[in-house]
């Protein structure tokens, strides 16, 4: 009997064992076989969700193309497998594109993301990393020589691959290690004041006034916090853990805010929390570092040089601080005429208290912020300390890596709430530990937010 000869669901099953890359071959062995495979969406379909997240995140949505899917993904798949760093240069954007699409589809079941162990098993090969995660300016000042080899030569490519990394995070072990060791320039990029501007907003943005994500301020923040947390006082280690130090870690989002309605919901018994889609109230750990002043003064003052050189790298070290920071919803408002209106803003309150300083005056404060969407839908975070008596001191600015809701959490720089050009400014991170009700402490300060704040 020939395999054509069987029934079709016999045939099925037995295709449906078939690796994906491997049903190509299936459909070139004859004319026959190949117009069984070719628009078979049922075969497509069971192959789509047996290796990877659904791609239906509400009921609402339409019925993916699984057959246009699978064949991106085994291109993509091939592209990663293939040892010629030529065709992985050529399909950068192709493969950069692919993987983002696969983590803002990742979801967690009983635990654990198909999407995301995939693409971890697919970057621990090195020259996986070479060819996606380190192709930014960072590498190419203090990259190995296969990463200078597989530099971006442009700015657009640069982005996106910083962007690949900071997605990636820097995991523990050798491989995280290489990245580590970039550490001094990526500090000195972190604490170069020229980054600071009125266009940049003082934050991860870029220096155009787009407010689109510098991802290569963000990659080189996520350096710098990452190899400080892992030289600091043992004690708090543990717990505060940066989540990037797991491949793809924190990536995959809640189910909070999935299928948030198009209009901000107005009903006047609906609780602030219900109302808010990023999830905003709970207990969120933070990580806060700074140099000494004297040694932040002389790196960007001692000398001068080009304003389109960078700063050499610095090995001088910084203070840590871990903070807790315990918010809840304070208002939920409709976007302005210049905001993104795909979500609402979301102003919250709450306190700040350090885990390892509490004798430090600028370590315990009330916080205040607010969240929306930037124009390119990346949620951005600002926040303002607030001491005794009502005085506004820091302020930051962060952009949520992963989108709304992304256990990843916040990224970004801290600075003088009143943009001093001498700083002092540095880097921070956020993340949520737990959405237990554990803030009665916290004072609702709505009534404090300055009007246009």
């Amino acid at each position: 009997m020939e395999l054509l000869d069987l029934c079709y669901d016999v045939l099925i099953r037995i295709l449906e064992e078939v690796e994906p890359e491997d049903l190509l071959s299936c459909a070139s062995t004859s004319w026959a076989f190949n117009n069984f495979i070719k628009g078979n969406k049922r075969l497509f379909k069971h192959h789509y969700l047996k290796n990877y997240d659904d791609l239906h995140r509400r009921p609402t949505d339409m019925e993916p193309d699984w057959i246009s899917e699978i064949q991106k993904l085994t291109k993509c798949q091939r592209i990663l497998a293939s040892n010629s760093a030529e065709t992985k240069k050529t399909h950068f954007s192709f493969v950069a594109s692919t993987i983002d699409n696969l983590l803002q589809s990742a979801s967690d079941h009983c635990g654990e993301s198909l999407n995301r162990s995939r693409l971890s098993k697919i970057f621990e090969n090195p020259r996986n990393l070479d060819a996606f995660m380190y192709r930014s300016s960072l590498y190419q000042r203090a990259g190995t020589e296969s990463q200078n080899e597989n530099a971006a030569d442009n700015e657009e490519d640069q982005q996106l691959s910083a962007k690949l990394h900071c997605l990636y995070g820097v995991p523990l072990g050798p491989i995280g290690r290489r990245s580590l060791s970039t550490h001094p320039w990526a500090r000195a990029h972190v604490y170069d004041l020229r980054n600071y501007t009125d266009k940049t907003r003082w934050g991860p943005w870029r220096d155009d006034g787009s407010m689109r994500v510098d991802w290569e301020m963000l990659e080189s923040i996520m350096i710098v916090l990452g190899y400080n947390s892992g030289t600091c006082c043992q004690r708090f280690t543990y717990l505060f853990k940066p989540l990037w130090c797991e491949p793809f870690g924190g990536i995959v989002r809640n189910n909070v805010g999935e299928g948030y309605p198009p209009s901000l919901p107005m009903e006047l018994d609906l609780p602030l929390e219900l109302k808010d889609p990023y999830n905003v109230s709970g207990i969120w750990l933070r990580i806060v570092c700074f140099l000494d002043y004297n040694d932040l003064y002389a790196l960007n003052f001692a000398s001068r040089i080009p304003s389109d050189q960078p700063r050499g790298p610095i090995t001088t070290e910084e203070a840590i601080r871990h903070i807790m920071m315990r918010i809840k919803v304070t208002a939920v408002e409709a976007p302005g005429q210049f905001d993104n209106p795909n979500l609402p803003i979301v102003h919250f309150s709450g306190t700040s208290r350090s885990m390892d300083a509490s004798w430090d005056p600028n370590a315990n404060s009330r916080i205040r912020g607010k969240v929306r969407l930037t124009p390119s839908d990346e949620v951005r975070w600002t926040t303002i300390s607030i001491f005794h008596g009502g005085e506004e001191k820091w302020r930051s600015e962060g952009v949520q890596v992963g989108g709304p809701n992304s256990a990843r959490g916040v990224i970004g720089t801290w600075f003088d709430k009143d943009y001093d050009p001498h700083g002092p400014a540095g880097p921070t991170a956020f993340w949520k530990m737990s959405d237990k009700s554990l803030i009665a402490d916290v004072q609702d300060e709505s009534s404090e937010d300055e009007d246009g704040w």
